[in-house]
């Protein structure tokens, strides 16, 4: 085959994610694909690769692809004739401590709520089940019947061979070598075959996904790390059902492998291989054996199944993986880039991913949309700081070492920290911070004590920081809490156009006159929330636009994308330009008035939504009155070197207002209680304002035209099928974290999003979906009598429709 001129669609990489999505581009698009390999189809990683395939993650859409590729992997043999060595024996997983126990007893909750059984079994059953093991300290492990195996090349070969079917054209020994642009548009592909012109480009170059990345001026945040996993020779016992297993507290997994075992491992100190460029001939190649590094996993394996201790060893398998900064794999669109689309670092789940990936990622590239929440594998969850190799590698590193750690709640990653600080971050530590970390940012927590260890010590239980939290939550609710909030994303746009392309954009009503702002959200075409922020209008031409620090690339490239074509108007991305203070309680005005003597900050002057300049100590802000906590309150917006002073001068004059530093935790507990939804868990693409209860800020009144209207006025003059609620548990040792199952008159009624405690209430508390078929109304929601399944254990639990504080803002207002 000679490589044609032009395609619609290329696709770069031969493994197992480039040949589904090829696949899917041709099956269900009738694209006009030509997929690229720069050796032979699989001869990255996927040749080498173990080829386990669970389906359970915490993301309810992203389970959904893996099962997916199981429905998959089950038929595709039937359509192309060519078998996939899919084996659905079922996947038992370990527990040798009761942390790991309960963390099995909330995933068993999750597995339901996502519509998979998955059973709990003593140490004897699955002695049973598996005869050769040793289960002496075992507490008991987790079965999930619908997982199983595959041979990566088998599939990779099927897909291939189904793309070809439906008319894709597949080129080995073709490399690509760059790109041509045009502004901001790929044009032509550059390759040693010769160019090809084209109109999307779909990168699944697996370890080089990075650096085909690179050539187009697109980073991805991968690291190739060496993995390591031995074949035995047969072993008695070992037969074509033996389920897989995972023994995480030995950080090890096993697999049948023609009547043997493949078995290895996730070490806590990996070996990276290279921060550079993956050599392009590096094809169907192994690094050394490196029997000193694998003794770990060979303890622990045998320790599981004596049997290993005499069995013979046919081959070690020592490969590169492609892991990422988190633990989550790489899908979507690259915001430098109008026409490429990502899918890549895989972190050993490429298998279990492979045929769901390839069904998004076609279906993303096709519409310009995401089908699903794809968020938490979204290429835009990253930023400028994953352009640093070095770092990239120590955070892969540590996330790699954690593959099979227990997943205690709250965790949070400590390698290539600190990274960006705020100014205040040494005030905030001298005085107890225990900091976190997004996206690079350093962010307080919680404060200690003088009695507390300052540092976060995990549990699946309350954790220690329980009690400081509290009084952080009662100090905003009775007097005055002060937050560090300066990790915001904040962008400004501006020019003749920039109100209107806004009001185009915007699901709710920004054109408001200067002085005032507006919490919206903007909706996909499916009516889906794609982000929930605040626009400000500081003047007829210039917009203030404030989110979440996690979602600035997400929300900024949103924005950009969306901004109709000829707009005259400019995005600019402000982050580091402005500090930000959240001042809120009942004493917020006070504090003000006191820090800007010469600015009037009574009700009547500078009431809520309304956003004005101050001066304190001598620096402008921009105070926007605004909250996320449920109280009378202002987030301050200082430049971003003055923000020390505005901060001092705030902690004097707020000193005999009872004023008191608190942390994320602390506005985590403020906003259940409130009723303020998260974005990325309460809210995400898959939900419509008016599933959410946002249906007040969507305005479809007004007539005016905007992304996601006609989905918005479906969805706002049809029954809903799903509606979100508050429940509350009366027990508070309860811990409630999101995905625990909601039982009505005791029958699946839906899974909780988020969850914690309310410190005012004394209650813990929980946001979910209530889903019902035939329809949801108000009266059916207070008809029923519910439960929560929490880590297995059913619990009676009451449903709210409305905020279980302040319903009626009067203290937001005051």
């Amino acid at each position: 085959m000679s490589l044609p001129s032009h395609a619609q669609v290329v696709v770069i990489g031969g493994g197992i994610i480039g040949c589904s999505t090829a696949y899917h581009l041709a099956r269900d698009h009738k694209a006009d694909v030509l997929l690229l390999e720069q050796g032979q189809l699989t001869s990255g990683s996927t040749w080498h690769a173990a080829g386990l395939v669970g389906q359970l993650r915490s993301s309810a859409s992203i389970t959904q692809v893996l099962k997916y590729s199981v429905d998959l992997y089950k038929r595709l043999d039937a359509e192309t004739g060519l078998e996939t060595g899919w084996k659905m024996n079922g996947c038992l997983r370990l527990a040798c401590n009761e942390d790991r126990w309960t963390e099995y007893k909330r995933l068993a909750t999750t597995a339901r709520s996502f519509g998979m059984e998955m059973a709990l079994l003593s140490p004897s059953e699955v002695k049973a089940m598996w005869p050769l093991m040793n289960v002496d300290d075992l507490v008991g492990a987790s079965f999930l019947p619908t997982d199983g195996q595959a041979s990566p090349s088998d599939i990779t070969q099927s897909l291939a061979k189904g793309a070809r079917m439906h008319g894709a054209r597949i080129m080995e020994g073709v490399g690509v070598t760059g790109f041509a642009m045009d502004g901001k548009r790929i044009t032509r592909v550059d390759t040693t075959a010769g160019p090809v012109t084209c109109d999307l480009v779909v990168n699944c170059a697996g370890q080089w996904a990075r650096q085909v990345g690179a050539m187009a001026g697109i980073n991805v945040p991968l690291q190739p790390v060496k993995h390591q996993f031995v074949i035995t020779e047969q072993i008695d016992g070992i037969t074509s059902q033996t389920p897989t297993v995972r023994d995480p507290d030995r950080r090890t997994y096993f697999k049948e492998e023609v009547g043997g075992l493949a078995m290895g491992g996730y070490e806590p100190d990996p070996i990276a291989w290279t921060t550079g460029d993956v050599p392009n001939d590096f094809q169907f190649q192994l690094f050394d054996d490196d029997w000193d590094h694998f003794e770990q996993h060979l303890l622990n394996t045998v320790h599981r199944v004596p049997a290993l201790e005499t069995a013979g060893v046919k081959q070690m398998i020592n490969g590169p993986e492609s892991f990422t900064p988190d633990g989550n794999f790489i899908l979507g669109a690259a915001p430098e880039c109008d026409n490429m689309f990502v899918g890549a670092g895989f972190n050993a789940f490429g298998i279990a991913s492979g045929g769901g990936a390839g069904w998004v990622l076609a279906e993303w590239a096709m519409t310009g949309e995401a089908p699903l929440d794809l968020w938490s594998v979204d290429i835009r969850r990253f930023s400028g700081l994953h352009r640093d190799r070095d770092w990239v590698c120590e955070r892969t590193l540590e996330a790699y070492g954690k593959h099979y750690t227990i997943g205690f709640p709250h965790e949070e990653y400590e390698s290539g920290r600190p990274r960006i600080v705020s100014p205040l971050y040494e005030r905030l530590k001298a005085r107890g911070a225990v900091f976190g970390s997004k996206l690079g940012w350093e962010r307080p927590n919680w404060f200690a004590r003088p009695h507390d260890e300052p540092r976060d010590i995990y549990s699946m239980g309350r954790q220690n920081w329980f009690n400081a939290v509290g009084e952080e939550h009662k100090a905003v609710r009775e007097t005055v809490g002060l937050f560090d909030q300066s990790s915001f994303a904040k962008f400004e746009l501006s020019g003749k156009g920039a109100a209107e392309a806004l009001e185009q954009i915007c699901s709710n009503k920004v054109g408001k006159p200067a002085g005032r702002l507006t919490y919206t959200q903007l909706l996909n075409s499916r009516g889906g929330i794609e982000c929930d922020l605040t626009v400000a209008r500081l003047e007829d031409d210039l917009f203030y636009i404030v989110t979440g620090t996690g979602f600035r690339t997400h929300d900024g490239a949103w924005i950009a994308d969306h901004l109709p074509d000829g707009t005259d108007a400019t995005l600019r991305d402000v982050t580091e330009d402005y500090g930000t203070l959240s001042l809120m309680g009942p004493n917020a005005r006070l504090v003000l008035a006191a820090a800007a003597p010469d600015d009037d900050v009574s009700n009547e002057a500078f009431r809520f939504g309304h956003v004005r300049e101050i001066t304190i100590a001598g620096c402008p802000v921009r105070a926007l009155r605004v909250t996320y906590v449920g109280e009378l309150g202002w987030e301050l917006h200082i430049p971003i070197e003055k923000t020390g002073e505005v901060f001092d001068t705030l902690m004097r004059v707020g000193k005999g207002h009872g004023i008191r530093l608190a942390g994320y935790r602390a506005i985590d507990s403020l906003r259940l209680e409130k009723g303020y939804r998260a974005w990325g868990s309460d809210i995400t693409a898959n939900d419509s304002p008016y599933e959410a209860g946002l249906g007040w800020a969507v305005k479809l009144k007004s007539e005016l035209p905007f992304n996601g209207r006609a989905a918005a006025e479906r969805a706002a003059n049809a029954p809903l099928n799903k509606k979100l609620a508050a429940f509350t548990v009366d027990d508070p040792n309860v811990v409630l974290l999101g995905r625990e199952t909601i039982l009505r008159d005791g029958a699946f009624a839906g899974y909780l999003t988020s969850g914690g405690f309310g410190y005012t209430l004394g209650k813990p508390i929980g946001y979910g979906y209530v889903r019902n078929a035939d329809g949801i109304t108000d009266d059916y929601l207070t008809k029923g009598t519910y439960e929560l399944v929490v880590a297995n254990e059913r619990v009676p639990a009451a449903l709210h429709l409305g905020p279980l504080y302040d319903p009626k803002n009067a203290r937001v207002k005051a």
